[in-house]
């Protein structure tokens, strides 16, 4: 089985190459967005930006882009939802509350430092006096995503279903219609050793994918920066390889030629790929696609995979999503087995 897949190019072109160009396609053409500024909302009034002169405003603009609202409520959703860097307000007299970004720590150490030398300069400027200000800083977790943290994760499920499911399909309509099959069935070795074997390459596929898109998202032009838990990965890639691979199964049980196969497998798969985030947010889809997306597995294996790789999240995320994959697996597993035929119609 591993021979017939490398000698196959046609099948290893689709099932590494391509999702690999796209992943270095597109982490290059969106590696630069974002802007050389921060963006701090103001909240109320801010004594130490209330009382800067115009020149000090002048130099502070190079770095900030500084905003003010009426509504604190509102500037902490935005700051969550990554439009913002910061907020900042007067909690007490003379107490700056400053709420900043994770997203970036680059960025949030930027604001931090900025803030925190307008302080200094408020505390120097009361010479003779105990500190009349000081700063209160707290990391808010933001929903925001830098573009690789989005497409390498995104492209990596979308390269995963498309593999396990292409292959497992392909190969039970290959070897009906040649009638490997029945000869297999009859030789002297057993069905858990064919079925072990089939399994054996597809997770090895899927493990030299998941190798192969991290080895360039990690390289300091893309700068997808893995977290701690990036490991759970693994086993992520593993349940979601299992859940396709049942997928294919099903779409060879009902097809009887390579044709009609990919057609069916184009049907599925790209339209899942779409509705699950491989390729863009979900956020900008109708608000009606969305109960549809969450019924997809892709869509839970993205998402878990992004919480994983991106954004340091570990076995609470990974977890329910491995055991919904397995079930969906056998679920669909059996409804293939049940379907299944020897002989092509």
């Amino acid at each position: 089985m591993f021979l017939g897949l490398i000698r196959d190019r046609t099948a290893v072109f689709f099932m590494l190459v391509l999702p690999l160009l796209f992943l270095v396609l597109f982490g290059a053409l969106f590696q630069g967005e974002g802007g050389s500024r921060s963006t701090v909302v103001q909240y109320g009034e801010v004594t130490v930006l209330d009382e800067l002169d115009e020149e000090h405003l002048a130099a502070l603009s190079e770095a900030l882009v500084l905003e003010r609202t009426g509504d604190r409520e509102d500037a902490l959703e935005r700051l969550r939802a990554g439009e913002v860097d910061a907020v900042v307000w007067e909690e007490t007299p003379g107490t700056l509350e400053l709420r900043y970004s994770a997203a970036d720590e680059a960025r949030a150490g930027a604001v931090r430092g900025l803030v925190n030398s307008l302080v200094q300069d408020a505390n120097v400027a009361a010479t003779g006096q105990p500190p009349a200000f000081r700063m209160s800083t707290e990391r808010v977790e933001d929903e925001s995503i830098r573009a690789i943290q989005f497409l390498a994760p995104g492209l990596l499920g979308w390269a995963i279903a498309m593999g396990a499911s292409f292959m497992s399909a392909f190969t039970l309509v290959n070897w009906r219609r040649k009638r490997l099959l029945r000869r297999l069935w009859l030789a002297p070795i057993r069905p858990g050793a064919v079925v072990g074997a089939r399994i054996g390459v597809s997770l090895g596929l899927a493990m030299a994918q998941l190798v192969l898109f991290l080895a360039v998202a990690v390289i300091p032009f893309y700068g997808l920066r893995l977290t701690d838990m990036w490991w759970l990965s693994i086993p992520l890639v593993a349940c979601g390889t299992l859940a396709f691979m049942a997928v294919g199964l099903l779409i060879g049980a009902v097809t009887s030629t390579e044709e009609a196969a990919n057609g069916v497998l184009q049907a599925v798969i790209m339209p899942m790929a779409f509705l699950s985030g491989s390729f863009f947010p979900t956020e900008v889809m109708p608000g009606w696609l969305e109960p549809i997306a969450r019924l997809l597995p892709l869509k839970h294996l993205n998402e878990a995979l992004m919480g994983v790789l991106s954004r340091g999240e570990g076995w609470g995320t990974a977890l329910p999503v491995m055991g919904g994959l397995l079930l969906f697996a056998a679920v669909v597993a059996a409804i293939a087995a049940r379907l299944f035929r020897w002989e092509a119609k």
